[in-house]
């Protein structure tokens, strides 16, 4: 008995003890804790032909799209609302195999129309898709704008890839349905753009594209807006937090036209712990002005409580964490009205591959921009051994 307790003394248990506990607690930090972009490389582009129509519908205006790791098949939304044919996504292969992304390597191999809870398809004018976002369940997650003119709700619906069925539909708060006297709610066609759903497939996220109404006022030029991310509960179906997201102010550059529109189209999960790839589009009159920024919802004030920014503080408000990742007008390319991203395949050397496309609004003087990335991404893990190795080899 004496001997068991000159074993277990107090500070030899603590000896035992608390290494033990510190790595675990690393462990844990490690493996779960964010990942980080910490390169971006652009590795090619191409166009969808103009004018390109597959079974019999008008291939355009990709405003979003998502990837299928298991089919190695991309999903991308079309945002017709129903005018030019049904409202509909197409299956997309885009070959990545050489590890670059050539002129002709994006065809579409499908197309599935979009029905209702009915069966039916959507009546032209009442939806206006713009955001999809892939389950692990064979469905889809795809987001519409609305029409606040004619009082069409927003919306975000669960769709069956294999009949285009819808089968469930999100709540959306109070705070974003337009009403008769346009005093509060979205703007027209500056509503849920973005969609994505975390890789546990736990929660869902999208964002209003520029400032509710009772929130302050749409991007004007030099001056940015305040978009709301909205962050759903995948397993209880029930949105629960909101976050302030304010977009860069853009100088427009010869407006020869007087033309200017900016906003946030997309957003990506990178992990399960509010960090992301973000995209913000501006038309400057001029071209397009189209940039990624990684962004984390660590310290991000929850202003779900909050009806309107125009009401409080907002300048207490705790905004999201943008950091720039790339500014698409350093590269070689002219860019088109970028809309959507998407993670792709995996690249031949193991990194990840990112797609970018565009929106051509239907319009002959505009493409179907498909552009290719390769990202450098860094878990904590490979973060802590490079920085042990660095320390090492110094």
């Amino acid at each position: 008995m004496q001997l068991i307790r000159k074993i277990f003394t107090l500070p030899q248990i603590l000896y035992f003890v608390i290494p033990i506990l510190i790595i675990s607690f690393l462990f844990t930090k490690l493996t779960t804790g964010a990942i980080e972009v910490s390169g971006i490389e652009f590795i090619g582009e191409t166009s969808l032909p103009k004018g390109l129509t597959f079974q019999k519908t008008e291939v355009g205006g990709l405003s979003g799209i998502t990837y299928d790791t298991i089919n190695e098949l991309y999903y991308a939304i079309s945002d017709d609302r129903g005018q030019r044919a049904n409202a509909r996504l197409y299956t997309l292969k885009i070959d990545l195999s050489k590890g670059a992304l050539k002129n002709g390597g994006v065809a579409p191999v499908g197309v599935t129309t979009l029905l209702n809870e009915k069966s039916q398809t959507f009546p032209p004018g009442n939806i206006d898709p713009e955001g999809i976002a892939l389950t692990n369940k064979a469905t889809v997650f795809i987001s519409s704008e609305g029409a606040p003119g004619k009082l069409i709700n927003p919306f975000i619906k669960e769709f069956l890839l294999s009949s285009g069925k819808e089968i469930t539909t999100l709540p959306i708060p109070n705070k974003f349905l337009p009403d008769q006297s346009s005093q509060q709610g979205i703007r027209n066609n500056l509503a849920f753009e973005s969609l994505t759903i975390t890789p546990d497939k736990k929660h869902l996220f999208t964002a209003t594209e520029n400032a509710l109404i009772q929130d302050g006022s749409a991007a004007k030029p030099n001056i940015g807006t305040h978009c709301r991310i909205l962050q759903y509960n995948l397993l209880t179906n029930q949105p629960e937090k909101e976050f302030l997201y304010k977009t860069e102010p853009i100088t427009p550059f010869l407006n020869v036209t007087g033309k200017f529109a900016s906003g946030l189209p997309d957003l990506l999960a990178l992990d399960n712990q509010g960090h992301f790839l973000s995209l913000e589009r501006s038309f400057t009159g001029l071209g397009f002005a189209i940039f990624l920024f990684q962004v984390s919802l660590e310290g991000a004030d929850d202003i779900h409580h909050i009806d309107s920014l125009l009401a409080v503080e907002s300048q207490k408000i705790k905004p999201v964490q943008k950091k720039l990742l790339l500014d698409l007008r350093t590269l070689d390319v002219l860019l088109d009205n970028i809309e959507g991203l998407s993670l792709g395949s995996k690249l031949p050397d193991g990194e990840q591959a990112l797609i970018l496309v565009s929106d051509n609004n239907f319009n002959l003087l505009q493409r179907t921009q498909i552009l290719a990335f390769r990202l450098k991404i860094e878990t904590p893990i490979i973060r802590l051994l490079r920085r042990l190795f660095a320390n090492f080899n110094r």
